[in-house]
């Protein structure tokens, strides 16, 4: 199952791995934005001798073909940062862009990925089947994986794997487990109408300050109370913008707000039940509500063949007490547009450590990763694909 070729390679390339991921870290790109990261991809795979071809408008798609007939498998990092400040300026590889800033750990990814092909390149003469690397551009906007999936990155593909660093899992510690991973995310806008006037006068208006704080009052109990226990769902309303000044009763009031659950029953129910709410709330003031209901990544659920395969293998490479079970999260993740094409899974690999203080949420300007987590994820990706490949 384990190929001590890998562990070696990836032993052997550790400290190139961190100054990858820290010249990535320090020179951080937007989605869609990631021209630069795309040419050293691109740049580092020339250097191995694998073939790629770049996506468009950024993005990687390689193939490491074996010496011998058999599957494809697919690997796949992801490379945009955030627009997020740095808070740890001081830091030797600390992002030379202002606001922008690798708080979800895709640098490692990136580098993790390309090591890991570095290390599968040198096998693959012994490899039976492909080998393909996907360096996705625009996760956080959710829209990258859909775009490369149509642009032909899991055509010929039978199994596809991901990683996701993980700041809230102890260092070196695998999660991946059959079955619901991350929720599906998705975006509402609720628009109100009312009758502005003078806040003297509140008879001769239709006040959307009142009409909108009863609507995220009463919108909660969509969850709680309409929906069964057993499905996990959050509703979050995240921005209000009510009125213009302190004197004018508010005409106008725009509500902005997340959606996440597991179940596309439940999903498709609080989208039915947001429509409902928003226009009897409306309707009992007089107003008037449009909503506009935006559907982001779908859930990510782990096929329960890969996810067993994965712990398998991390068990075997790294010792039965690497794996963790994180529960899971109602995070959003676009790997799911990878998974409704081919079956496949998504691993997490901790990097919290309190010593070195990479416990910090993702996202979070002093978001870091304990590097030691990297050689750990680079070669769960190699050793996967072997053992897939050789299954």
């Amino acid at each position: 199952m384990i190929h001590e070729k890998i562990k070696q390679a990836i032993e052997t390339y550790s400290e190139e791995l961190t100054e990858l991921r820290r010249k990535l870290h320090s020179e951080p790109e937007l989605s869609w934005e990631e021209e630069n990261t795309t040419a050293f991809v691109c740049e580092y795979l020339e250097k191995l001798g694998i073939p790629y071809r770049r996506t468009l408008p950024t993005g990687v798609i390689a193939n490491i073909e074996g010496a011998k007939p058999g599957k494809t498998v697919a690997l796949r990092g992801d490379m945009d940062a955030l627009s997020v400040e740095q808070i740890d300026k001081d830091l030797p590889y600390a992002s030379k862009e202002d606001g922008k800033m690798h708080a979800c750990g895709h640098d490692a990814h990136t580098a993790m990925l390309l090591i890991a092909a570095k290390a599968l390149n040198e096998i693959k003469d012994e490899l039976p089947g492909t080998v393909r690397l996907l360096f996705q551009p625009a996760e956080e906007v959710a829209t990258g994986a859909k775009e490369m999936v149509k642009q032909g990155a899991v055509e010929g593909v039978d199994n596809i794997f991901g990683i996701h660093i993980w700041s809230q899992m102890p260092t070196h510690k695998v999660s991946c487990t059959p079955g619901p991973s991350f929720a599906s995310a998705d975006l509402f806008k609720v628009t109100f109408k009312g009758k502005g006037g003078h806040g003297a006068m509140p008879h001769h208006c239709i006040d959307t300050a009142i009409v909108a704080s009863s609507f995220v009052m009463n919108v909660q109990s969509v969850v709680s109370r309409t929906i069964d226990v057993q499905h996990p769902a959050v509703l979050t309303v995240g921005k209000m913008v009510v009125g213009t000044r302190f004197n004018v009763i508010a005409e106008n009031a725009v509500i902005e707000g997340t959606v996440r659950c597991f179940n596309p029953g439940t999903r498709d129910h609080i989208e039915k039940q947001l429509q409902h709410y928003a226009e009897s709330v409306a309707s009992l003031y007089g107003a008037s509500a449009v909503v506009e209901y935006t559907r982001g990544t779908q859930a990510v659920i782990n096929d329960e063949y890969s996810a067993k395969l994965v712990q398998k293998v991390a068990s075997e490479a790294f010792g039965a007490d690497v794996l963790f079970n994180e529960k899971p999260t109602m995070g959003g993740e676009d790997f799911s547009f990878f998974l409704d094409e081919v079956p496949g899974s998504f691993a997490l690999v901790g990097s919290g450590n309190p010593d070195k203080d990479t416990e910090w949420a993702h996202h979070h300007g002093r978001f870091n990763i304990d590097e030691d987590a990297l050689t750990t994820g680079a070669e769960l990706y190699a050793q996967y694909a072997w053992a897939y490949l050789n299954e």
